[in-house]
């Protein structure tokens, strides 16, 4: 419970705070709330695939280790538009933001102040040209499930979340230091 006096001030400053103008409130709110860059990463399965399946991953400078189609969301850009236009220009599949669905989970909060959007989707490999520019991304390859190539570690465990790659089961997954 509450203490009355400490109740009161909270009615207090709440009434006061709701009669400032909409831009002052959203200002104050923004001064004292936590501050999150926001991504938007994709997994993007083979719908030809059989056995475990096969997802895309990229090869980014500095080249040491594969990741996902991911990157930063642009400023008022809906997670799901910035995942669709992240995985054409670093893969050039092009998808309208309805074929990616949200993934379970949808958004994982990493302590260092990021927040990563997760969809996924499914596409034929087969019939799926890959692009890269060989600036942002060196190479785009579908890689078995079950036999991944070595990942950055921020791949690694993102992709634990989804029970996928070599910290798959590791929950919550390590942090950096403690990667094997």
């Amino acid at each position: 419970m509450i203490p009355r006096s400490r109740a009161t001030g909270r009615a207090i400053f709440y009434q006061a705070f709701y009669r400032m103008p909409l831009p002052v409130r959203r200002r104050l709110v923004r001064l004292a709330v936590p501050k999150y860059i926001v991504g938007a990463v994709t997994l993007v399965r083979d719908a030809e695939a059989t056995g475990a399946g096969r997802l895309l991953m990229l090869r980014q400078p500095p080249g040491k280790g594969w990741s996902l189609p991911a990157g930063l969301l642009n400023r008022g850009e809906a997670p799901v538009a910035g995942a669709a236009r992240e995985l054409f220009e670093e893969s050039g599949i092009r998808l309208p933001p309805s074929r990616l669905r949200p993934a379970t989970p949808n958004a994982i909060v990493h302590a260092k102040g990021w927040v990563d959007m997760v969809f996924e989707t499914e596409v034929p490999a087969s019939t799926t040209v890959l692009t890269v520019d060989g600036g942002e991304v060196f190479e785009a390859a579908w890689h078995p499930l079950d036999d991944l190539p070595k990942l950055t570690w921020p791949t690694a465990r993102l992709l634990a979340y989804y029970d996928i790659g070599p910290l798959a089961g590791q929950f919550p997954p390590p942090v950096p230091d403690d990667l094997p």
